[in-house]
């Protein structure tokens, strides 16, 4: 017999405790070899003052089992609480958050029979990076952040998950004809990295459309990969349809450690009641047992799941008079999945794991070893200020001028409003001036320093700078709104 697997297990909070006694004794009816390290982590931890909700100790037990298996938490309301999720998937590098949708028609509720689908969501940059400042009274700023290493990666990933479960396409949804540098960054890297996957469809949809059609016709999807807000958002829809968000779990995967959660709430309404359907962590756990190398006792226990809703022992979420037999408890519907171990579904198509799962596999790189030329050519001066109009603006920072740097536009809420209003609209106390030269040439960054002290002799408070820059000739930076 091989040795035990260590993991490290959080009971959470909420419902937590509840559904993780649950699923730790249909695991181990089911003979997963299993070495549980048990931690706490979440609220307690939280109002005993370690903001990220986990201590060090805990911390050295994740790091030390390297697979993380966790209930719910309750994050405490208030500033200064970080998200123990986010921390987590950060601190070990979980770049890839793998949720299964599927439909269990006839025996859950659903008006998508023939759903199953992945979706695949990057899971440490974007507007997750959590670069947020407040710059006026006005105005708060969140910095979207899109990586040509990090698209790749996850998206590399979505394509190598797709050929080692027999899926045949992989989607990737974006808005690049608005963000057109970083969701553009995404949807590029996304046509690179398909031409190496001949044998995978590839297709692309801009994510509003992409997330009605998913909506409307998810069976028309397979694998959908996309960016951190969209995944996180889009992957909780498809859940929904498929049944019910209470019955999904995830997958949270990096190159050398992975965490297993439901993707519901703690739901502290629901505690000590013994009422919380555990099919969304049972689930997670199924994907953690797959990780570590015990496929044959992971189809078991999905297969055993599988026939408990066929014979409709539901828990009250789920439960539905027309296609439920019995409503049961938390404890009773785990106990109705361990005594059904060794059976199979009648109607639901049987599970049978690889040994692969969503582990990371990739190795291959599409990026280009070419560094392109880049050149500043001028800088973007934001300011907080509410002393006029445009024009008014546009005087007091005309004798800041040079003959290299010579004020071009300004704008507010990303329209220009100056030379010319090339919008109508709300005027906020957050300006924007770009500054090039009269042709668009290379500046230095002594030039940039010098026009900011210039700026700064007026009495005008600027609150942050962006450098325009040019790769191969290329801009790298958006037009205003009208320009």
């Amino acid at each position: 017999m091989p040795p035990a697997t260590p993991i490290t297990v959080a009971h959470g909070d909420g419902i937590g405790p509840e559904i993780m006694a649950a699923v730790l004794e249909i695991l181990s009816a089911a003979g997963a070899e299993l070495d549980i390290e048990t931690i706490e982590i979440g609220e307690q931890v939280y109002l005993r003052g370690t903001p990220s909700g986990i201590d060090d100790s805990a911390w050295e037990s994740i790091r030390r089992t390297r697979v993380f298996l966790k209930a719910p938490i309750t994050t405490p309301q208030g500033g200064g609480f970080k998200s123990l999720n986010v921390t987590t998937r950060v601190a070990l590098g979980l770049y890839a958050n793998v949720r299964p949708a599927i439909s269990y028609h006839p025996f859950v509720q659903s008006k998508h029979p023939d759903m199953n689908l992945v979706v695949i969501r990057e899971n440490e940059e974007d507007l997750y990076a959590g670069i947020e400042h407040r710059q006026t009274a006005d105005v708060m700023q969140s910095l979207k952040l899109i990586t040509r290493p990090g698209s790749e990666r996850i998206i590399r990933f979505a394509f190598d998950y797709a050929q080692r479960n027999g899926r045949s396409k992989v989607t990737a949804f974006a808005k690049d004809n608005i963000m057109k540098l970083s969701d553009g960054l995404f949807h590029d890297v996304f046509d690179e990295v398909a031409a190496d996957y001949p044998s995978i469809e590839a297709e692309y949809w801009i994510v509003d459309i992409g997330a009605a059609k998913l909506a409307d016709t998810p069976e028309a999807f397979d694998v959908v990969v996309l960016p951190n807000l969209y995944g996180d958002i889009l992957s909780d829809v498809a859940a929904q349809i498929a049944g019910s968000v209470g019955m999904a779990g995830a997958a949270n995967v990096g190159e050398g450690a992975a965490m297993f959660e439901a993707i519901h709430g703690s739901a502290p309404r629901r505690a000590g009641q013994n009422l919380a359907n555990p099919s969304g962590l049972l689930n997670a756990a199924v994907l953690m047992l797959v990780h570590i190398g015990q496929p044959n006792i992971a189809s078991t226990v999905q297969n055993a799941w599988m026939r408990t809703l066929e014979d409709g022992i539901h828990t009250y979420d789920i439960y539905d008079e027309e296609r439920s037999n019995k409503k049961v408890g938390t404890r009773e519907f785990g106990a109705a999945v361990t005594s059904r171990l060794g059976e199979q579904p009648t109607t639901l198509t049987p599970a049978t794991f690889g040994a692969e799962g969503a582990k990371n596999t990739s190795t291959a790189s599409v990026s280009s070893n070419v560094t392109p030329i880049k050149q500043t050519v001028g800088v973007d001066v934001f300011f907080d200020w509410t002393g006029g109009t445009p024009s008014d603006l546009a005087n007091l920072l005309k004798p800041t001028n040079s003959g290299e740097l010579v004020l071009q536009m300004l704008s507010n809420r990303g329209a220009q409003v100056w030379p010319e209003a090339l919008a109508d609209g709300l005027l906020v106390d957050h300006w924007r001036a770009r500054f090039t030269g009269h042709e668009v040439s290379a500046v230095s960054h002594a030039q940039i320093a010098a026009l900011l002290t210039r700026i700064a002799e007026t009495g005008l408070d600027f609150i942050k700078t962006e450098n325009l820059c040019t790769f191969d000739g290329k801009p790298g930076y958006s037009l205003a709104l009208g320009e």
